[in-house]
C-alpha cells in the first residue's frame, strides 16, 4: 500500500516536494487556501520570472548571508544548473540576461506552471483547493474548505506555507501558532527585500513619486553598489535599495534610525564638481545652473532641495560634498504585507537534514516558512525549490525507516 503525504501549500516549495514524492511511489496530496496554486510564482513572473542567477556557484551561495551554510545544504543537491536543466524538461528554454539573471525565453511563469501541473497530475498528486489549514486535532490535519471541515491523517506531512510577505496571495503566517505550542522555535518575520519610508516633504512627494532615481551609488555600513531606485510617495523602493535593505532594516530595528548615503554623481570628483559649479552663473537660477554644468534635472535637483540646507546651497564645495554624500534618513521599512519576501521563521535548529521538524516527527518543511533571506535575482526561487525537493525526499527517507502512522 502506497504511503499517503499531505503538503500544505502550493507554492515552488510545495509543487517540488510533490515531484520528489511522485518520483518515490508516495500517494500525495496538496492542499491550498487558494482557488488554485501557484499564485505567488504568478506574480514573481509578471516581471519576467527570474529563475535563477547564473554567476559561478561558488558566489552564488554566498548570497544567502548569515543562512549560507544552511541552505547551501540543499542547494547542492538541486543546483541553478539542476534548476535551468528541470525547466527545459519541461518545455521552458532559458536565457541569460545582461545582468546575468536567468529567465525563460517566454518572459512568463504561467507557461512553466501549467506544464508543471500538468505533470504532476499525470503522475497522480491530488489537488485539493480552497483548503485552509487549521492546525491539528488529535493527530488529523484539520481542513476548512467549501464543504466544511475536512480531516486526514497521513503517513508524513509536508508544510510549505510561505513567509509573511503578500498574505493576499495566501502567505498568512497563521501556522505559526500552532507550531509554537509543539515547541518549535520559529524567528519573528521581518520585511525581506523591502522599501522604506521617509519624511519627503509635500512638494516633493507629489512632484517626483514614482521618478527613477538612476546611476547613483547607495552606501550603508559595508555596503556599496551602484544602481538604480524609485522614489515612492512614502519613500523608496527598487533593485538599488532592496540589496541594501537587510542592513538597514537592522540598523531600524536595533536603534529606531538608518539613513542611506547616495552618491549622486559616482562618474565626477569633487574636485570636478567643484569646477564645473564654479564657473560663472549669470542671471541663471541655481537650479538652471546645476543643469547646465553637471547636467543635473528633475529628481536628483529634488533630492539636493529637499536635504540640503539654504546655506550649504550657497556655498559650492559643501553642495559638491552633498551630491558625492546625500544623506537620506528612514523612518521605517514598508509594511511587510506588501514586500517581495520575508526573514524569519522556523529556526534550522529545530530541523534534522532532512527538514524535518526534531519536536513532530514526520512533519517536514520548506521554502520561505524557514529562517533564511536572500536579495532578489533568482535566489529566493532557487531556495524555494532545493528546500522543498530535499523535504520531499526527507520524507520518503523516514517513510521507510518508519513504518507506524503518526499519531
Amino acid at each position: 500500500m502506497k504511503k499517503s503525504i499531505a503538503i500544505i501549500g502550493g507554492g515552488p516549495a510545495g509543487l517540488m516536494a510533490a515531484e520528489a514524492l511522485i518520483h518515490g511511489g508516495a500517494q500525495v496530496d496538496v492542499y491550498d487556501s487558494m482557488p488554485s496554486v501557484g499564485r505567488k510564482f504568478l506574480m514573481a513572473g509578471k516581471s519576467g520570472l527570474n529563475l535563477t542567477h547564473s554567476e559561478p556557484y561558488e558566489k552564488f551561495v554566498t548570497r544567502y548571508g548569515a543562512k549560507q551554510k544552511e541552505i547551501e545544504a540543499h542547494l547542492k543537491n538541486f543546483t541553478p544548473d539542476d534548476l535551468i536543466t528541470w525547466a527545459k524538461e519541461l518545455g521552458t528554454e532559458t536565457f541569460v540576461g545582461t545582468s546575468g539573471r536567468v529567465f525563460p525565453k517566454e518572459m512568463k511563469a504561467s507557461p512553466l506552471l501549467r506544464a508543471w501541473l500538468k505533470q504532476l497530475q499525470n503522475n497522480g498528486v491530488n489537488f485539493h483547493m480552497r483548503h485552509n489549514w487549521k492546525g491539528w486535532q488529535d493527530g488529523s490535519l484539520v481542513f476548512d474548505s467549501p464543504d466544511g471541515e475536512v480531516k486526514t491523517k497521513p503517513d508524513a506531512v509536508i508544510l510549505a506555507l510561505g513567509g509573511a510577505s503578500w498574505p493576499k496571495l495566501g502567505s498568512r503566517g497563521e501556522w505559526v501558532s500552532w507550531l509554537e505550542q509543539a515547541g518549535v522555535k520559529v524567528e519573528a518575520f521581518r520585511p525581506s527585500n523591502c522599501g522604506f519610508i521617509v519624511n519627503w516633504s509635500k512638494h516633493f512627494s507629489e512632484k517626483f513619486h514614482g521618478h527613477p532615481i538612476k546611476s547613483v551609488v547607495l552606501s550603508f555600513e559595508d555596503f556599496k553598489q551602484q544602481g538604480e531606485f524609485i522614489v515612492t510617495k512614502t519613500g523608496v523602493e527598487g533593485s538599488l535599495v532592496y540589496a541594501a535593505s537587510s542592513r538597514l532594516r537592522d540598523a531600524l530595528l536595533a536603534t529606531g534610525s538608518a539613513a542611506l548615503t547616495l552618491d549622486l554623481a559616482p562618474d565626477s570628483s569633487r574636485e570636478k564638481l567643484i569646477a564645473a559649479l564654479s564657473r560663472p552663473r549669470g542671471s541663471r537660477s541655481m537650479t538652471s545652473h546645476i543643469e547646465k554644468t553637471i547636467g543635473f534635472k528633475g529628481v536628483k535637483i529634488g533630492l539636493l532641495y529637499e536635504f540640503v540646507s539654504k546655506d550649504d546651497f550657497g556655498n559650492i564645495e559643501k553642495l559638491a560634498d552633498a551630491i558625492k554624500a546625500l544623506r537620506i534618513p528612514l523612518t521605517a521599512t514598508s509594511p511587510i504585507e506588501k514586500v517581495i519576501s520575508s526573514a524569519g521563521g522556523i529556526n534550522f535548529k529545530e530541523l534534522d537534514s532532512n527538514l524535518m521538524l526534531k519536536k513532530i516527527p514526520g512533519v517536514f518543511c520548506a521554502g520561505e516558512m524557514l529562517d533564511w533571506e536572500a536579495p532578489t535575482g533568482g535566489y529566493l526561487l532557487t531556495a524555494c525549490f532545493a528546500t522543498g525537493r530535499d523535504a520531499g525526499k526527507g520524507a520518503l527517507a523516514w517513510l521507510n525507516e518508519n513504518a507506524p502512522r503518526l499519531a
